[in-house]
């Protein structure tokens, strides 16, 4: 049997500074679409469309995908199988079954529009760019399999680049072929699906070889793959019942909701890099029944997720409109779509603990040999309670609150699930550390509003940068005084790992 020595601090600063060079990427994204094209009728068809890479990506890269595929690389490699006829037997399959999906969905753009956004405006300019975006399921679900074998193996530079590949497509195209309108933006989601595939070909034809002709068939294992989708589908539910319900609101609701969402999360996403880089090694620990190990690489993840999220959800609060400003109120953006834009950001942050809670939990569940649907269920409760509060009278700001409360829900009761899960955790191993991390989040949000309202008139850059550094001293000074000594542990241990 062969042993691998665990990713540790080098390969998640390196994932990391990839992370989020992407999302600067995606920021400078963001920004040029706001520019260039506002918040209207447009944009909102072009959203429509982006939902089906919405969908896919977190199903066939970070999500389903990864959770069925780098447990069965690991298992392959620590017993050490060779992993090529893994490959062989699996890739060519998939790749037949990625593309039936996209061809279906491209052919069937019209109906997914009037059944995912009946109000919606320009409905005809929505199908047009849906059929470019359903490229993405078959380039997604190539770069999701590439990412989790790479990963499997501790390779996480390639897989990191994935976001910037992605981003660069989108911006590029806009840049070129902006006269096309939101098509461009739509053409760009289409070229950067495929280069999210061509930055790891090297490092996964040198690490694994190249994919040779099928020697046995091996199908994927729905029963595993099932309640991985399952819970996937059920997380993305929650963009479906914003644009769902947006498409009956006031021009630009939609728009609006997304430009405050994809600022939001990047904190989150980038909460869970510890808890991607860690999770071959979670695999491992739970398949050797090593129920200790994987606890505490569960609680460090944890802790370390709920440290960014909170300290970035009391900015986020604080600060919203100097950041929708900052970011993007220029041409066709303005001012109204950043005060629209702040207001829901401001609600929507309010979700960030519950939505990192989720990503790292979850992965829990999905490492033994058979995954559990216990995530499946607790998605169910969260989506329930998203649909029955998203109500169209309430608006955006409403639809907001009901994704944030959704959310929430769904990460309590995952919480409650992990006594009985492979690891066996009670959840009082997280209850003190969590308690003054929020402790600490609510000092912060409360000196950063006495900071803001000191700083009025300053230019906005000015203002956000010193109101989140007194947020970040009065953050620090409170876990100090009520002890960390158990994350300070934490760092120094992955430091060594």
């Amino acid at each position: 049997m062969t042993t691998t020595r665990p990713p540790g601090l080098k390969a998640a600063s390196l994932t990391a500074v990839l992370v989020g060079l992407g999302f600067l990427l995606g920021f400078g994204r963001d920004l040029l679409l706001a520019r260039t094209y506002g918040a209207d009728s447009g944009t909102d068809a072009f959203l429509v469309a982006w939902m089906v890479p919405e969908t896919a990506a977190p199903l066939l890269i970070e999500g389903a995908m990864a959770f069925l595929m780098v447990p069965l690389f690991s298992r392959a490699a620590e017993l050490g199988d060779d992993v090529r006829h893994l490959v062989s037997a699996t890739l060519p399959h998939m790749g037949v079954a990625l593309t039936a999906l996209s061809l279906v969905t491209a052919a069937g753009a019209p109906w997914l529009v009037a059944l995912l956004a009946p109000g919606i405006a320009d409905a005809e300019l929505a199908v047009r760019c849906m059929r470019f975006t359903a490229v993405t399921i078959l380039m997604f679900g190539l770069a999701g399999y590439a990412s989790a074998a790479l990963r499997a193996n501790h390779v996480f530079g390639p897989p990191a680049t994935v976001t910037v590949a992605y981003n660069l497509g989108i911006v590029t195209c806009v840049l070129c072929f902006h006269d096309l309108g939101v098509v461009a933006a739509a053409v760009g989601v289409a070229v950067g699906g495929v280069g999210m595939v061509l930055v790891q070909i090297p490092s996964f034809v040198r690490r694994l070889g190249r994919p040779g002709r099928p020697t046995s068939t091996m199908l994927l294992p729905l029963g595993a793959f099932v309640p991985i989708a399952a819970f996937t589908l059920e997380r993305q539910g929650q963009v479906f019942v914003e644009r769902f319900v947006g498409s009956s609101l006031a021009e630009g609701s939609i728009s609006h909701l997304n430009y405050a969402q994809k600022i939001a999360q990047v904190p989150m996403m980038l909460s869970l890099v510890a808890a991607t880089v860690s999770f071959p090694h979670l695999v491992r620990a739970i398949a050797a029944g090593d129920g200790a190990a994987a606890s505490r690489r569960l609680t460090d993840d944890l802790r370390a997720a709920a440290t960014i999220v909170l300290l970035a959800t009391g900015v986020l609060v604080v600060c919203a409109p100097d950041i929708v400003r900052l970011l993007l109120q220029y041409g066709a953006f303005t001012d109204a779509d950043t005060t629209a834009t702040a207001q829901i950001m401001r609600i929507y942050s309010l979700g960030l603990l519950g939505q990192a809670v989720v990503g790292v939990v979850c992965r829990v569940f999905f490492c033994g040999s058979r995954p559990s649907w216990y995530p499946a269920m607790a998605m169910v409760a969260g989506l329930g309670a998203t649909v029955a509060l998203a109500l169209p009278s309430s608006g955006p700001s409403g639809i907001a609150a009901a994704n944030a409360a959704g959310i929430t829900l769904t990460a309590v009761i995952l919480l409650a699930g992990l006594r009985g899960s492979d690891i066996g955790m009670p959840v009082r191993e997280i209850g003190g550390p969590a308690a003054r991390l929020l402790l600490a989040a609510v000092v912060a949000t409360a000196a950063g509003w006495g900071a803001r309202s000191l700083l009025e008139g300053l230019p906005s850059a000015a203002a956000l940068v010193l109101a989140a550094l007194a947020m970040a001293a009065a953050f620090c000074a409170v876990t100090a005084l009520t002890g960390t000594g158990d994350f300070n542990r934490m760092i120094r241990m992955r430091g060594r790992s």
